[in-house]
């Protein structure tokens, strides 16, 4: 078989699937699921069972700066935040089902909507990356 050059078959590069209607929706669950992450943290640890052996202000910096830190660019539809704000969406996926499994009266209740919320953060981060299109260094 003569193969010349022009007659190689080279493989196809799979055409990016790009869809503004799908990455509204993405981009629409992902700030629920961070906004909501953001409030429900705020009220539980201020108001509806705030630590009784460290300082509060202590908790809230460490529980919230991380989610503080992608707002700007989820704010302004980056799809690279989108892209990271996902595995930080895990994060608070396990703390959410460690507060789920605890047995403090409205912990399970609380932390079953931080369970929802980090689960809506990481799908709508998934969505917006996927079917927005990818910025082209060239």
């Amino acid at each position: 078989m003569n193969n010349t050059p022009s007659e190689q078959h080279t493989p196809k590069k799979p055409k990016r699937l790009e869809d503004p209607g799908r990455a509204r929706v993405g981009r629409v669950l992902t700030l629920i699921g961070h906004l909501g992450l953001i409030v429900l943290f705020l009220n539980w640890l201020t108001w509806l069972s705030p630590p009784q052996t460290v300082p509060r202000a202590l908790v809230l910096i460490l529980v919230l700066t991380p989610l503080l830190l992608p707002l700007r660019g989820l704010l302004h539809g980056r799809r690279y935040t989108h892209q990271w704000t996902s595995f930080l969406s895990m994060l608070y996926f396990a703390i959410a089902i460690d507060l789920w499994m605890n047995p403090a009266a409205g912990a399970a209740a609380l932390g079953a909507l931080a369970v929802l919320l980090s689960l809506l953060q990481f799908v709508g981060c998934v969505m917006y990356a996927r079917y927005t299109p990818s910025v082209s260094t060239a």
